[in-house]
């Protein structure tokens, strides 16, 4: 029981970024910021969707699915850093760490798979029109997301109980503003083989499956929209999956960037900005992707205002 106690004694460090204090000060503003926008934008895209009738449809139940992924995978990280620089402490718990790891693991998996499954929609919907109804009933949509957690769930689990088998004997430093799954490994004095053959086998698949999904399903959605006459009709159908595919490739975008940009050089500033635009800007832009040029979400964001009572 010794080695036990003393692993779930120890404490990580995340350098994060520059120590200074007057730079720390604009840190911390800017991050609250951005986690305020984050939290606020996504939680009233929810709200307007469930208090509007005319948005009960699987793309905007899926919306409010991603929506919702999007605020607790923020919420993973950002609050624990804004604590640490307000206390002028770099530390966090090995429990902590553990925890903070397998719900980013959870959260950042849902987004993954939400993302597909709202391709797969816009895929039936523009190609498959006349099913669409038929195909994307309740019962599927529930499934869909359902199936999405589950994939999640257990892999974050699987991860996080393979960590909880590690030793960790000195040299707990990670150069990040959180406890990043890859990081954590380097720094343990046990074999992490396993660990790393599973990290890079589901994170391939992760990446590649739902990729190749959402690929294949705009190849055969530009083709649809290709062959349809009017230009009026092609701007409309486009404008139906503009915004998920302009979510899509800011999300796959700076994930890659991080991916790689981890391999290269795990403890640089460019490492640390990739993984910023990738937790943190990413879902704090998605709201307003999604409602800029969403006039069905502008309506239902207005009633919702109007609803709203003002106090005087």
């Amino acid at each position: 029981m010794e080695p036990e106690n003393q692993t779930s004694a120890l404490e990580f460090f995340l350098l994060g970024f520059s120590q200074d204090s007057e730079k720390q000060s604009f840190i911390f503003g800017m991050f609250l910021s951005m986690y305020m926008v984050t939290v606020f934008g996504n939680l009233l895209i929810t709200m307007a969707i469930i208090s509007d009738s005319h948005l009960h449809t699987p793309m905007y139940f899926f919306l409010s699915n991603l929506s919702l992924a999007d605020i607790c995978f923020t919420s993973t990280t950002i609050p624990k850093m804004l604590v640490n620089i307000q206390t002028q402490s770099i530390s966090i718990t090995y429990a902590g760490c553990i925890t903070q790891i397998y719900f980013f693991l959870v959260f950042g998996g849902m987004d993954t798979c939400i993302l597909t499954v709202m391709a797969y929609d816009r895929f039936v919907a523009i190609c498959h029109p006349l099913h669409y109804p038929v195909i994307m009933n309740p019962r599927l949509c529930g499934l869909l997301v359902l199936v999405s957690w589950f994939i999640s769930l257990m892999y974050s689990l699987v991860q996080s109980l393979l960590v909880l088998r590690l030793s960790f004997c000195s040299k707990l430093i990670i150069h990040h503003f959180y406890c990043e799954l890859a990081q954590a490994l380097t720094i343990s004095c046990s074999n992490t083989l396993v660990n790393h053959i599973l990290l890079y086998t589901v994170t391939c698949l992760l990446g590649f499956v739902p990729f190749s999904g959402i690929l294949f399903s705009y190849t055969q959605i530009i083709s649809s929209i290709l062959r349809i006459p009017s230009a009026d009709g092609k701007y409309k159908a486009f404008s139906t999956c503009g915004s998920h595919l302009s979510v899509v490739s800011l999300f796959y975008g700076t994930g890659l960037g991080v991916y790689f940009g981890s391999r290269v050089s795990p403890s640089s500033l460019k490492g640390l900005v990739a993984s910023v635009m990738y937790t943190v800007v990413t879902p704090m832009l998605n709201p307003f992707i999604y409602s800029l040029r969403n006039r069905d979400i502008k309506k239902a964001l207005q009633r919702l205002l109007e609803r709203t009572p003002c106090v005087q």
